[in-house]
């Protein structure tokens, strides 16, 4: 278990270090690198798999450790796809903006004094357009919802996380200093959860706003 264990932690860390080559990727490229990142975590998910059922098979003295150290690698993944998820919908909400700025600026407007009629194929244009539009602002709420119910998953990983991690402080007589650190990690990563959950709140908010 713990050679699994030590490789998918390595996994995670490239992964998260490889994150940071989303935001300086060329347009073109971007969704190869974003296509490789969720393939690792694809994989590290089935690992993940694999070591909670070996930590199940641990003597009953390091079965409870084992569990513990196995929670936080799925919490650390949760936060990566995450991450993820929220680049790929905020690129999809640029990309779609573009479009339709492209879409206006290239459109072309003639006046006719003789005739004052509604030119029919760029209103079935328009409409197809428009449509489209809503059904990209459908599928963006849609993703939103997923990534608010990834981020409820994640406070519940979370909260069963610290209670364990309680439950093995008492077994094991740890310090209250030690308790204090590993309560104040928590309360850290909740707020980074509830400024995750606000961001994406805001990200939807600004692109019902601006394409509807």
């Amino acid at each position: 278990m713990e050679t699994l264990y030590h490789q998918t932690n390595k996994q995670i860390q490239e992964v998260q270090s490889h994150m940071g080559r989303l935001e300086t990727t060329d347009r073109e490229s971007v969704h190869l690198l974003e296509n490789e990142l969720q393939a690792r975590i694809d994989q590290i998910f089935n690992q993940l798999e694999r070591l909670e059922i070996l930590a199940s098979k641990e003597p009953p003295n390091r079965r409870q450790n084992a569990k513990l150290r196995v929670d936080q690698l799925k919490y650390d993944v949760q936060h990566l796809q995450t991450a993820l998820r929220n680049f790929q919908h905020r690129r999809y909400a640029r990309e779609a903006q573009d479009r339709e700025r492209e879409e206006l600026l290239s459109r072309s407007f003639t006046t006719n004094d003789a005739d004052t009629s509604i030119p029919i194929d760029e209103t079935l244009q328009f409409n197809s357009n428009l449509q489209n539009a809503h059904r990209g602002m459908d599928d963006l709420l849609g993703s939103g919802s997923s990534i608010l119910n990834g981020l409820r998953d994640q406070r519940g990983t979370l909260k069963g996380t610290h209670k364990k991690m309680l439950d093995v402080a008492n077994m094991l007589g740890l310090s209250n200093t030690v308790m204090r650190l590993i309560e104040k990690r928590a309360s850290q990563d909740k707020f980074i959860m509830m400024a995750g959950m606000l961001a994406t709140c805001f990200v939807m908010f600004l692109v019902v706003k601006y394409l509807s």
